[in-house]
């Protein structure tokens, strides 16, 4: 028995996971949060990754007499099943029969009318951990709609699957959009939950207001955690491998080459018809979640990255980028209006034209990510890496 004890220590100590606990969600934990729903007329900000346990939370909720009044959708709806940038309307839920009230498009805040019947707001997506995923824009919103309107926000909190690492420049704010609203990283290495707590402290939320927020944390999580989805988070990460890539890959929305929407590889493959034709070709077709996809029916000539690797990935690939613009024959076409956006600046462009190697470009980002570390630190709620 004694030797049994030793082997299991000697285990425990040479791999962690071995004794790693099972993370436990926001959500899992009702027992903390189902007291300050209970009498509340409730809307959430929901999708299809808000589960519990086998079941969606919506359906779980309403099971245990919660009395949920409205579903507001972000990005890609309340079932995950549209295209990026899709413009969804109104809806009906048919299972529940509760009204869906989008938050994409032009009506990105819930105003006065849609809060008119709601006592208290609950926020649970699956972020994934970098500034231009739109979920944490919706937050933002949601957040001062709550405060302009005296409403108090329960935010059930998930694992950050990029929370290992913080990496990237730091957005200018010349450059605010819907896919990069503050001057954070493009990975940010926090929870929504600490991402909320941050917008709140750093008075980041329009007009410097305050949303009465309450986290409900994660339990047996830190940043060290390498936490796998349980439900992909929009049509185009359908793996870990993509969800890992995506802060690399997601550069190539503002070119002129496909990265994989339209094949079974999105965010995993790059290249475009005019690269040399030895290289790895993809074709990319119209699909549920791409119906238009950059490049369609063309056959691409590039990169597969699609291997799973043994190797945690602790910051962005540049070389990807920077190859295909090397790469690419007609300089002139290879960005698009959407690169400084995503980049949230425009020295990155500036600095892929000039021929600068990854390493000083890494190095240009250093100054912002070591002031963002200091105004992070206030904010996390799970031990850091």
């Amino acid at each position: 028995m004694k030797q049994l004890v030793c082997i299991l220590l000697l285990l425990c100590c040479c791999f962690p996971a071995f004794s790693q606990q099972t993370v436990i969600t926001g959500a899992e934990r009702t027992a903390t949060y189902l007291p300050l729903l209970k009498g509340k007329r409730v809307g959430m900000l929901v999708n299809q990754t808000s589960i519990l346990g086998p079941s969606h939370l919506v359906d779980s909720l309403l099971k245990s007499g919660v009395h949920i009044v409205k579903i507001f959708s972000p990005e890609h709806g309340f079932r995950g099943q549209a295209d990026a940038g899709e413009k969804l309307g109104n809806s009906t839920d048919p299972a529940t029969g509760l009204p869906i009230v989008s938050l994409y498009g032009k009506h990105r805040k819930a105003d006065s009318a849609d809060l008119a019947d709601v006592d208290l707001l609950v926020f649970d997506l699956q972020d994934v951990g970098t500034r231009f995923y739109t979920y944490i824009s919706s937050l933002q919103e949601l957040m001062e709609s709550a405060a302009e309107f005296n409403k108090p926000l329960i935010v059930l909190d998930r694992p950050n699957p990029n929370g290992h690492y913080i990496d990237g420049p730091v957005l200018d704010t010349a450059f605010r959009s819907f896919v990069g609203m503050q001057p954070i990283p493009t990975v940010h290495g926090m929870t929504v939950g600490e991402y909320a707590k941050m917008l709140n402290g750093e008075g980041w939320l329009k007009g410097g207001v305050q949303c009465r927020l309450t986290v409900i944390t994660c339990e047996n999580y830190d940043h060290n955690t390498l936490y796998s989805l349980p439900v992909k988070p929009s049509p185009n990460l359908p793996n870990m491998r993509s969800i890992y890539l995506y802060a690399s890959t997601c550069l190539f929305e503002g070119t002129a080459f496909s990265l994989g929407r339209g094949t079974d590889k999105p965010f995993q493959v790059y290249g475009h018809p005019s690269l040399p034709k030895h290289l790895f070709s993809f074709t990319p077709r119209s699909m549920p979640g791409a119906k238009n996809p950059v490049l369609m029916n063309q056959t691409c000539y590039g990169y597969d990255l699609s291997a799973p690797s043994k190797e945690t990935v602790r910051q962005i690939n540049l070389e990807y980028v920077i190859n295909a613009y090397r790469l690419f024959p007609d300089k002139n076409k290879f960005f698009n209006a959407f690169f400084n956006k995503l980049a949230g600046n425009s020295t990155l462009q500036a600095q892929i034209k000039a021929g600068q190697s990854a390493a000083a470009i890494r190095q240009s980002w250093e100054p912002g990510l070591k002031a963002f570390r200091e105004i992070r630190k206030k904010y996390l709620l799970y031990k850091d890496f």
